[in-house]
Parts: structure tokens; sequence; C-alpha cells
């Protein structure tokens, strides 16, 4: 499948981490999603009910990274995956989660997590 859906940059705050001051005072997390998702009857109908409403995919994953605190990024990046193949029209789907702000106490670009989920060939598997 090469058709797919792909938001990027989505940025919301969150109160996830191990510690103390993360979970009360919160910090922005990033999160980018693609899914693997057949386009043609969306791209034949020009008709939204055809596709994935990115809006509301955004939205979804809003509402995790913003929802209840977890521990670890892993968890958050799973519940977003998880939700997003609710949708029998999804074949796979990868979310990052980035913590640009992890209490890392050395100088960092970046520190993400990876979860991929498929159909095809079940959790982790690559589309």
């Amino acid at each position: 499948m090469s058709d797919r859906i792909e938001l990027r940059g989505l940025r919301v705050r969150g109160n996830h981490g191990v510690y103390d001051h993360e979970r009360r005072d919160g910090q922005e997390f990033v999160v980018d999603i693609t899914v693997w998702v057949d386009l043609h009857a969306a791209a034949a109908s020009d008709d939204l009910t055809d596709t994935l409403d990115y809006g509301a995919l955004a939205q979804r994953a809003a509402d995790v990274v913003g929802g209840p605190p977890r521990n670890l990024i892993e968890t958050v990046a799973g519940e977003i995956a998880e939700d997003v193949m609710r949708d029998e029209r999804v074949h796979a789907v990868e979310v990052v989660v980035h913590k640009p702000s992890a209490p890392i106490p050395l100088d960092f670009a970046d520190v993400a997590v990876v979860a991929r989920r498929s159909r095809r060939g079940g959790r982790g598997a690559a589309p």
C-alpha cells in the first residue's frame, strides 16, 4: 500500500513522564502520524467521507496526548496507534511522539518513540 496520509508536527501539551515535575508542570509533545490507507475512492469521489479526516485524526491524537498522564511516551505512542487502527480502512500506521523537553542533562536535538501497527504483519510490523 503506497497511499498514505501524513500529519507532521502536531504540538500538544501533556503531563507524561516518570518524574513528579513532568506530571505536575507538563510539557509540549510533538506528534507525527503516517497512515497507510487506500485513497482511490477519495480521489475519484472528491468526498471527505471516502477518506480519513485528518482534522479528526489530529484531534484524536491530541486527546491522547492531553489525556491521562502516562509514565512513558512509548505508552502514548502505542495508544495513538491503536486508536488509529480502529478504523477498518487503515492498513497500517506509524506514530512518532517527540519529547523535546525530555529531562536529559545533556545537549540533544530530539528524543522520540516510534510505534507501528499493521493489519498485514501485526504489532510492530513495518507497513
